[in-house]
């Protein structure tokens, strides 16, 4: 096996070059003097990654000054709950576009705090093959937030720059799988959040970013110190012991994008990428891609040959061919590769070939 492929959905690939880096710095940086699990996250060495991260994703994502960029620990998950905490404090009241397994679960979290949800479309009865639109007598003072996920890693399905919902109330957005991969408008959003393992970093870290004169707006009484944006935000990252070892690596992953580009760099790759996996897909008989073609995700491409069982041994087997993780989501099978940003063309021509072959056989 000469070459291997990671096409899992999170933790996913990271740049062979940020990797090399980490090796070579791991028992003694030479910013550091010592391991990066050794140091402390209150040390002014330690406090520069977290200030140079910042910048580096503000000149990437193009993030206003009035926008707070805060590094926290506990995943997507736990920003189901900070964001309703902090931010539905007025009308006690989120609104959602079910697209996808992540924004249900967001829903789930609403409703255990107490407070109201309104699931305003669902695609849900579909497999979630295309997306919700958001209803047109949406009346947005009704609600604190419209809460959407822009790229929903299991079912493959995107909310692009250009098929954005348009509302004149506050937008929050997941973009855990699709941050850095394809631009948006920042400007369009007043909260986003990500976890960092599918395509900033190793897990361990997440990152928000949330308009400041909005979360000044808010009653926090009774929210808990820890789960106060406001207290990260304070303490510039440091409220408690930081994730230090996934910010290091984080700052890294930041510095390789740039290197290679930027954003938009990042984009017209994943483009190439998709495009030439779902051409493929396609035009076989033998698989099929059912997403929507204008909702399809850059990032997670899901795919089928319509039969589970053959699917599975389909994805065991390109594991003799360096080909790993490519079965789908537990909850819905079939295939899904991960073309994150660290995901070289190579790998998509390696998942060709050997789809070519499995097809041949069949």
């Amino acid at each position: 096996m000469s070459m291997t492929y990671n096409f899992s959905a999170g933790p996913g690939v990271l740049p062979s070059e940020v990797i090399t880096q980490i090796k070579q710095e791991f028992e003694h940086n030479e910013h550091t003097h010592m391991s990066i699990i050794e140091i402390s996250h209150r040390s002014k060495k330690f406090q520069k990654i977290v200030s140079d991260a910042e910048q580096k994703l503000r000149q990437l994502m193009s993030i206003p000054e009035d926008y707070a960029v805060i590094f926290l620990q506990g995943g997507g998950s736990t920003q189901f709950e900070m964001l309703p905490l902090n931010l539905a404090t007025h009308k006690q009241h989120v609104a959602i576009l079910d697209s996808g397994n992540f924004a249900a679960k967001a829903a789930e979290a609403v409703l255990e705090l107490g407070k109201n949800v309104t699931v305003l479309n669902s695609t849900k009865s579909i497999k979630y093959q295309t997306l919700p639109e958001l209803p047109s007598n949406f009346n947005s003072e009704k609600y604190d937030y419209l809460h959407i996920v822009t790229n929903n890693t299991i079912e493959g399905a995107t909310y692009h720059q250009n098929n954005l919902p348009e509302t004149d109330g506050r937008l929050v957005a997941d973009m855990s799988s699709n941050i850095l991969a394809e631009p948006y408008d920042i400007s369009r959003f007043d909260a986003i959040f990500a976890g960092g393992q599918k395509n900033l970093g190793p897990a361990g870290v997440t990152v928000a970013i949330i308009k400041k004169d909005w979360l000044s707006e808010q009653d926090i009484t009774g929210v808990g110190p820890m789960m106060r944006y406001k207290n990260h935000i304070d303490k510039q990252s440091m409220y408690n012991t930081a994730p230090v070892f996934s910010i290091y690596a984080l700052n890294l992953v930041l510095d390789w994008v740039l290197q290679q580009g930027g954003v938009d760099e990042m984009y017209q790759r994943n483009l190439a990428k998709s495009k030439k996996l779902y051409d493929y897909l396609d035009q076989s008989t033998f698989y099929s891609a059912p997403v929507k073609s204008a909702d399809r995700s850059l990032t997670n491409v899901v795919f089928t040959t319509g039969n589970l069982e053959q699917d599975k041994k389909i994805a065991k087997a390109a594991e003799e061919e360096g080909l790993f993780n490519l079965s789908g989501h537990r909850s819905v099978g079939g295939f899904r590769a991960s073309l994150y940003n660290a995901q070289p063309m190579a790998a998509v021509d390696a998942l060709i070939s050997y789809l070519k072959k499995v097809e041949k056989q069949a």
